[in-house]
């Protein structure tokens, strides 16, 4: 049996790719390093790629996600998608930052198709960020464009620029959350708190 080939079809714009390439080769020149070594040979395409990836939510629209697959329910108690990957860059360091979403809604007449919470997450996480913001923008997709009864969102992440440089802490976390409309209410909002796993 003939070996399969490996294929891999990734889609970049090539202009974008091929300054980020120049852009790669200088920092690494800057640096120290030899680009012509073979374990760097490649190296500022990758990263080319790479960065291209990780900030593809500038061209992703999280109103176009929760709008293609909404849909009219009476259902009107809490839904929770929890522990949801996270992983961003910081915008003053542009090292990363990762952990866990999670989000709450009470439906007001509809409901969101519950992969489409993940995509949201997506759009805003990559790009450049700060938690706090990353934060108010999930919230903020939601509640505009699902228009529900109260929307909650809360991240929990370790961020790189606290770990591997600064103040070099290993174990710390940064916990983020927002509120809206009957989340606002303590007794909701101790609700959804103790479903996943945290205190009021």
């Amino acid at each position: 049996m003939a070996n399969k080939k490996y294929l891999k079809i990734e889609q970049f714009d090539i202009a974008t790719k091929e300054a980020l390439i120049k852009s790669y080769e200088s920092i690494l020149h800057t640096v120290g390093e030899d680009i012509s070594r073979e374990g760097l040979e490649k190296t500022p395409e990758r990263a080319a790629k790479a960065i291209q990836f990780l900030t593809q939510g500038y061209e992703l629209d999280a109103a176009e996600i929760i709008k293609s697959a909404m849909f009219k329910e009476d259902y009107s108690e809490m839904v929770i998608v929890k522990d949801i990957e996270l992983y961003s860059m910081c915008e003053h360091h542009m090292l990363p930052f990762f952990g866990k979403v999670h989000i709450a809604y009470i439906p007001n007449g509809y409901v969101v198709g519950l992969s489409k919470l993940p995509r949201v997450v997506d759009v805003f996480a990559r790009r450049l960020q700060v938690q706090e913001r990353l934060t108010d923008q999930i919230l903020q997709a939601i509640q505009e464009n699902l228009n529900p009864l109260g929307v909650a969102v809360v991240i929990e992440a370790a961020h790189m620029c606290m770990m591997m440089r600064g103040v070099q802490k290993q174990n710390s976390m940064t916990t983020t959350s927002a509120f809206t409309g009957e989340f606002r209410k303590a007794e909701t909002r101790s609700e959804f708190l103790s479903l996943i796993g945290k205190k009021s």
